[in-house]
Formats: C-alpha cells, structure tokens, sequence
C-alpha cells in the first residue's frame, strides 16, 4: 500500500505527495545498493528517527521490509518506508546522497530540525524545543 500526504496527514489536501522525498542521486544510490544485495526483494529503505545524541534524536537509515504500521512510499521507484512515530519528525524531509573529503553518504534535510549537534549526528525538533524552554 502507497501511501499520500492526504492519508498521512489527514488534511485533506488536493494533492497527494510523498511525505519524504529524495533526491535523484539518493534513489540512484539506494538502487544500486539495493541491486548488489541477494534478497533485496520487497525491501526499501526505512527512515526512522530514534532517541539520542547530545541534541536528542538521530536518523536511522536502513533496508527493512515493510511492517503493518508502516507508511510506504514510492519515490522515483524506490519505496520508503517510515513508521509512524518517526513520521512526525520527519514529514517534509528530503533525503538526499552526498560525497565529500570527509566521505560519502546519506543526509536527510529536514524542515523541522531548530537545533543540531556540532558533529552534525543528533537534532532538535520544533516540538522538542518548546518542551526543553518550559
């Protein structure tokens, strides 16, 4: 089951969209990683958000089958999966595939992040904050 904006958010918006995006070198490299392995069948990448780090959250990346919570997209023919609690934190995010001097890898640019580590591996969302100043 694909899901759409409209079912995730329950706005009832005119235009279904995927809740996480990616950008066409993230789906190019999740294919190929996809490709070189034996029982990449019905497998997808999972983005999912877990406690920790000094700022409180950090990214979780993973191939994973799909689960009953699950939402699944389709993204430029690469499923995504995101389970439902991670979902608040990530809706609207784009996951994209970056190569550098310090190494390659994937980076999820996210629209709710107010505040990040200085190593860049743990977040702050907008709700998080507000907790933390009461």
């Amino acid at each position: 089951m694909v899901a759409t904006l409209c079912e995730v958010t329950d706005t009832g918006a005119d235009t279904p969209q995927a809740a996480i995006s990616l950008t066409g070198k993230a789906a190019g490299k999740i294919a190929e990683l996809l490709a070189g392995q034996e029982d990449a069948e019905g497998q997808a990448l999972r983005v999912a958000v877990r406690g920790g780090g000094c700022s409180g959250f950090q990214y979780a990346l993973a191939f994973d089958r799909a689960k009953e919570d699950d939402h699944v997209f389709e993204v430029d023919g690469v499923a995504v999966l995101v389970d439902k609690v991670s979902m608040q934190f990530v809706f609207g995010s784009e996951v994209d595939y970056v190569e550098g001097l310090q190494g390659a890898g994937f980076q999820v640019n996210n629209p709710n992040v107010v505040a990040a580590c200085g190593c860049g591996s743990s977040f702050q969302v907008k709700d998080d904050a507000a907790a933390a100043a009461v």
